[in-house]
């Protein structure tokens, strides 16, 4: 049955709306994303219940098997399998435990284990999906000893994953964002800088980017808690460090640990992961470029890598450290076979909600949500406007479809277009703004894989985590929103960054503000108390 085209309807939006709204909503994730997909199924099907549910099954299993295994998909969730079995292994042999006590006694101030939480998310930004996962890991026991709540935490994480990744050449997004500038400049053949020259250019003007790693930085540094942030960090104070009232967030596991447990149990294994992970990501990429016969550079490696096969092949390599590290302490096989089930288990809401993610997004797909979306940026729009209406729409289409890299494919090539039929000299910032428009609502969407990682990563609960960081991905969305307004106004890039940075300023200090004045009606009402 060939499918309903939707590309030129607002129905198109209906299938992401459900899904979100209902998850803001209800809180209840897994519900909510069902019924988008329900409803999306539906109107591609024209409301035959047979058909949606046939399509349905079909979308779920070419998830797995497309023309042969889809070793994509599965690589992915076999890299959290493994990546929640090795969690439950290290804190089995007590290094998570003995990381704690160690960070305690060098990292005594709340401030100090946001900064390093932000200071690893900067270090790792091979991959979005590696950081989200490897952060976590990482600070949350140095976090968890400063009662900082699993929500600040995932905000931390998810602010620097995508937004370093998107400026940084050399990761996963930068060589597929270098990869569609190229092309775009050879087809209105401009010849006077290169895909890497424009890229590097465009960083500054990357404006959400830009001024989301500097907000998380300032959040850190100051621990500015606002909006229902505020809420989670006071009950963190009191020692409830994620709504428990909900049960167990998804990436998070219970064991009793063995005792004798070093730092070096926690060390070993992630610094092992991590260098495997990136040896795999270089090797697979420079395989390709070898099998072309073309010459190996670091940028062409990272833009041909796998980088499904080198997280699992990352994380086989760090599951099998783990194992080695504990078996010095003879915890016993059904021990330690019961910890590594327990990891599983516990990365299975979150293979949960990506499949059904996953699933959504084809259904949007199918629906033609972006394209519709794009064909409201009208070409009668005076070229001034456009870099703020280009972020507007990119913002809009990443938040309903869950994925920026999308976005990216779709709205890339039409500014582009669109800046050489207007006005040529506005095209880096056209393109800034829709890599930055994706980025912002990449990170703001509740169906995007980088917000479930995150989540996950952090051991928070999912909707928890997208309602607590929305207001500061909304002030620096609303900043950046006016950079490219000077921008377009004055046809100058550079006014418009200066004018965004000076404002960025006061809205810090606002937001600081803010965050003091709960902290002092936290302490008021305890000493009434």
């Amino acid at each position: 049955m060939e499918l309903a085209s939707y590309s030129n309807s607002f129905l198109s939006l209906l299938a992401p709306i459900v899904a979100i709204g209902l998850a803001v909503i209800t809180r209840k994730v897994v519900i909510s994303l069902g019924a988008g997909i329900l409803v999306g199924a539906l109107l591609l099907n024209e409301f035959s219940v047979g058909a949606a549910f046939q399509y349905i099954a079909d979308v779920f299993i070419s998830i797995f098997w497309d023309d042969g295994l889809n070793t994509g998909s599965i690589f992915l969730l076999s890299f959290l399998l493994l990546l929640g079995g090795m969690t439950s292994l290290i804190t089995l042999a007590g290094g998570t435990g003995a990381f704690a006590d160690w960070a305690r006694e060098r990292v005594k101030t709340r401030q100090g284990s946001q900064v390093l939480a932000v200071a690893l998310g900067f270090i790792i930004f091979i991959d979005d999906y590696f950081n989200s996962l490897a952060v976590g890991q990482i600070s949350r026991p140095i976090t968890d000893g400063q009662r900082i709540s699993r929500a600040k935490l995932a905000y931390l994480i998810d602010s620097t994953a995508a937004p370093i990744c998107v400026l940084t050449p050399i990761s996963s997004w930068g060589a597929y964002i270098i990869a569609l500038i190229g092309s775009i400049l050879v087809a209105h053949e401009v010849t006077d800088i290169s895909a890497l020259g424009a890229f590097v250019t465009m960083i500054p003007m990357n404006l959400y980017a830009f001024l989301a790693l500097i907000l998380v930085v300032c959040s850190a540094a100051m621990d500015i808690n606002v909006g229902a942030m505020k809420t989670h960090d006071q009950k963190a104070r009191q020692g409830e460090l994620f709504d428990e009232g909900k049960g167990r967030p998804m990436g998070s596991s219970e064991l009793e640990a063995l005792s004798g447990g070093q730092v070096k149990d926690l060390i070993v294994p992630v610094v092992v992961l991590v260098l495997a992970t990136v040896f795999a990501l270089i090797w697979t990429g420079a395989s390709v470029l070898a099998a072309e016969g073309q010459p190996f550079s670091l940028l062409g490696a990272f833009e041909n890598c796998d980088v499904n096969t080198s997280l699992v092949t990352g994380g086989l390599i760090g599951i099998g450290t783990s194992i080695a590290m504990l078996l010095r302490q003879r915890p016993g096989s059904s021990r330690a076979a019961g910890a590594m089930i327990s990891g599983f288990r516990s990365m299975m809401p979150a293979i949960y909600i990506l499949v059904l993610a996953w699933i959504l997004v084809d259904v949007i797909s199918g629906l033609e949500t972006g394209k519709y979306l794009a064909g409201l940026v009208s070409d009668s729009i005076e070229a001034r406007w456009l870099p703020a209406i280009l972020f507007v729409v990119a913002g809009v289409m990443a938040f309903a479809t869950g994925t920026s890299w999308g976005t990216f494919g779709i709205m890339l090539p039409i500014a582009g277009d669109m800046a050489a039929g207007t006005e040529i000299a506005l095209m880096l910032p056209m393109l800034a703004a829709v890599l930055a428009g994706a980025v912002f609502g990449d990170h703001c969407s509740p169906i995007s894989d980088t917000t479930i990682l995150s989540s996950t990563g952090a051991a928070c609960h999912h909707i928890d985590h997208v309602v607590t960081q929305l207001p500061y991905c909304l002030s620096a969305a609303g900043v950046a929103l006016t950079g490219y307004i000077v921008m377009g106004l004055t046809n100058s890039a550079w006014t418009g960054v200066a004018v965004a940075l000076l404002l960025f300023v006061g809205v810090v200090i606002l937001l600081k503000r803010s965050s003091d004045r709960g902290e002092e009606k936290l302490a008021s009402d305890m000493v009434s108390s």
